[in-house]
């Protein structure tokens, strides 16, 4: 099968990029992604065992922990392959399917973390708004239909997308500006018409994390009133310290996706450069960040941590 710019139609293969301008010192950028990696896996999957073997970790915020750590471990393992990939071994070629695989699981993961963050909203609203109900609002049998809805909201809405992208053609230039399959990246190298491909894509973005930020900033906003309401001083600064860290987590996830749609909606002639590094920050940081913030900022993750790792060392 040819492969001319003029005559590939489905399937097709593409060509990922590494970071421009860097080809030559490949190797050596790969140093510090390989730090974020090993970071983000042995941090998530510390937070998951811990989580998982402490029973005084079995509690619902910390259930809903483990799902945001399981989601960043997928997003992480998602792009690790092709990204290491490029690096080491220059391997930019990726097939159609595969590609549409990859998507799958890095728009999948995306979407669920996202309601992992608007459940651990909800999670904090009811333990400050409603505290004398929360063991019975959030009960362990809820939780786990919660986390099975978190996966079927965040998989059935992809399938029509990514049925909707095998129907074009390209005829195009086939080489994608991330080190992985992003589903804008490879729409834009379609020669047919994709007004509907952009259409179902926005409208379950929006459906999906555009409407889940909105339920957050809700949720803070009645959880704000109810804290200034409490007479204690202590009392209040206390119920504002168990939000900072699922704050900071909210921050560093959507600051990104919104950086990241941006400049794919409004940035086509900014360098090259700009788009990649966005598209790494946008799924890497997340992942390294949230499992040091809740470290750092949870008291009772702190004490399992070391229970667990650094006790048996003494």
């Amino acid at each position: 099968m040819s492969f001319s710019n003029q005559s590939i139609f489905y399937p097709a293969v593409f060509f990922l990029t590494g970071i421009p301008g860097f080809e030559a010192s490949h190797t050596w950028v790969s140093i510090p992604f390989c730090c974020l990696y090993v970071i983000a896996i042995s941090g998530n999957g510390m937070i998951l065992f811990v989580i998982v073997t402490e029973s005084s970790l079995h509690a619902p915020m910390y259930y809903f922990l483990s799902m945001l750590s399981f989601t960043d471990l997928g997003l992480c393992l998602s792009t690790l392959v092709t990204m290491l990939g490029i690096f080491w071994f220059d391997a930019r070629e990726i097939s159609f399917d595969s590609c549409i695989a990859q998507m799958f699981f890095i728009h999948g993961f995306t979407f669920m973390e996202s309601s992992v963050l608007l459940v651990m909203a909800f999670d904090r609203f009811v333990a400050i708004c409603n505290p004398l109900r929360y063991a019975m609002i959030l009960t362990n049998s809820r939780i786990i239909q919660v986390g099975i809805a978190i996966v079927i909201r965040g998989t059935t809405a992809l399938v029509p997308l990514l049925l909707l992208l095998k129907r074009l053609s390209f005829c195009r230039s086939h080489v994608l500006h991330h080190s992985y399959c992003f589903h804008p990246d490879v729409m834009k190298l379609s020669c047919t018409d994709t007004k509907v491909n952009s259409a179902f894509g926005l409208a379950i973005v929006i459906s999906t994390a555009g409407l889940d930020s909105v339920l957050i900033l809700l949720s803070y906003v009645l959880i704000i009133h109810s804290v200034l309401c409490i007479a204690s001083r202590e009392e209040r600064k206390k119920a504002f310290g168990t939000c900072i860290s699922h704050l900071c987590a909210v921050a560093i996830f959507y600051i990104p996706m919104i950086s990241l749609s941006l400049v794919h909606r409004f940035g086509r002639h900014a360098p090259a450069l700009i788009h990649t590094l966005i598209a790494n920050v946008y799924l890497l940081i997340p992942p390294v960040m949230n499992p040091i913030i809740y470290s750092v900022k949870t008291k009772q993750i702190r004490k399992a941590v070391h229970k667990v790792f650094f006790s048996k060392l003494i």
